[in-house]
């Protein structure tokens, strides 16, 4: 059963999306620490990472744009895991409804391809010149009932203004969005599960996750 890893690598310092403060990857217990807690021969290491939610490739929940609404913790992992998927591959900036037409997207996590993650970690990934889902395709993929929408850019909205259409319409519908994924070009077009599990956290509403698909 082929599974690709859909995830960027989280570094520390790096940055994801332009103003945000990258990761501090730290010990905080080293090995020869642990060494005066354990048997002779017996050593552990415990890591620190302090990290805004919105690092590598992350999901955001309805909670990210809308107060009072459902968390990490309150995401049926139903919703997040062995969803059934599909890529739509383009080249567009403003990424319309004509794209999804002829595919069934109901029940789908929603994939689109647009090659940006060639960028990542160079200053062209985080340009607001940059791939995105229109408000019309947002509406659209209400409308059919998609479940989940990803992206291989650096934001599923268009950033050159302030408005976020495409987050306040799929979050409003309970629509999860996972943004910075990449290797989407290695999947088929359908056939395959999509998994996006972040950890169980209550009261954050966004958080990496290790994006991935597999098939038969």
């Amino acid at each position: 059963m082929p599974i690709v890893d859909l995830s960027h690598v989280v570094e520390d310092g790096m940055v994801t999306y332009p103003g945000l403060p990258g990761p501090s990857i730290t010990d905080h217990m080293t090995f020869d620490e642990s060494a005066a807690h354990y048997a002779p021969g017996t050593e552990f290491h415990i890591g620190r990472i302090d990290l805004v939610a919105n690092t590598g490739t992350y999901l955001d929940t309805p909670a990210h744009r809308w107060r009072d609404r459902d968390d990490l913790s309150a995401v049926p992992i139903d919703r997040l895991a062995a969803l059934p998927g599909v890529v739509i591959r383009t080249e567009e900036l403003e990424l319309t409804p004509d794209l999804i037409t002829n595919v069934d997207v109901e029940g789908m996590a929603v994939l689109f391809n647009t090659g940006w993650d060639r960028y990542w970690r160079t200053d062209d990934y985080g340009s607001t010149s940059h791939p995105f889902v229109g408000e019309a395709l947002a509406r659209a993929l209400v409308a059919a009932g998609s479940v989940l929408v990803g992206i291989d850019s650096v934001n599923i909205d268009a950033t050159e203004g302030g408005e976020r259409p495409a987050h306040s319409l799929l979050l409003d519908a309970g629509i999860l969005i996972v943004e910075h994924l990449t290797h989407l070009a290695e999947l088929p077009d359908t056939g395959f599960e999509f998994f996006a599990v972040p950890a169980k956290v209550r009261g954050i509403a966004t958080f990496p996750v290790r994006a991935f698909a597999r098939w038969s």
